[in-house]
């Protein structure tokens, strides 16, 4: 069955660790990687948390994958009932479930792909088929995401990696200068009141000392 075109895999939530959507308190979604190297083990991330966490649900996730220069896609792996099952014979025995386990209630989806070959390089379909259960009735919510894998012979750091990677040196670093700045203003100023405060008191004190020497020559002329 034709299946509909692959648009961006793009969540609507900031990034984190798959291992916090893992939780039902903390789901986040994520993009999933792209890039896989060959004869390396593969981690394909599919998260799809519940807008409304305090509403029982089930949920099933199929995969299905389209390799590249194929038209169709075909079933690949199907998660149901906490039990996984492989339907594609091209994957099997390099199929793992990196997703939710012990629960119906699934919001991690995830494959990890064993011994990434050539033939693996395609598109990626997984869908979650979520059984919301309200008290009067139910509701089915079906998402599908997708992943446009490819495979190089070893792992290169695309420029937005680069790019991200300078910039949190080049923040931290102005961090730091600007937190010494900032020390160094409040000694200034923490050194400028206390000399302040200084004058101010040793003025005080010789004018405190001149009223009492004016009051003793007073008191000595009087006798």
């Amino acid at each position: 069955m034709q299946r509909p075109g692959h648009g961006a895999f793009l969540t609507g939530l900031v990034l984190f660790s798959s291992t916090a959507a893992r939780g039902h308190g903390a789901c986040v979604e994520l993009d999933s990687a792209t890039e896989a190297v060959v004869n390396e083990g593969f981690k394909m991330d599919c998260i799809s948390c519940k807008t409304r966490g305090e509403v029982p649900a089930t949920a099933v996730v199929k995969w299905s994958f389209k390799a590249s220069g194929e038209s169709n896609y075909s079933d690949l792996y199907i998660y149901k009932n906490m039990q996984g099952e492989i339907l594609d014979p091209r994957f099997f025995g390099r199929l793992v479930w990196n997703g939710n386990k012990d629960t119906l209630d699934l919001q991690d989806g995830s494959l990890y792909i064993l011994n990434v070959t050539y033939n693996d390089t395609g598109t990626y379909e997984c869908t979650f088929e979520r059984l919301l259960i309200y008290t009067k009735y139910q509701h089915e919510v079906n998402r599908p995401k997708y992943i446009n894998l490819t495979v190089v012979p070893q792992y290169t750091r695309g420029m937005a990696s680069i790019l991200s990677e300078v910039m949190m040196y080049v923040s931290i670093i102005g961090l730091q200068l600007w937190l010494v700045v900032e020390m160094i203003y409040c000694y200034r100023k923490i050194s400028a009141a206390g000399e302040e405060a200084l004058r101010e008191n040793e003025a005080e004190y010789l004018a405190i000392a001149s009223e009492s020497k004016e009051s003793c020559a007073g008191v000595q002329v009087a006798e």
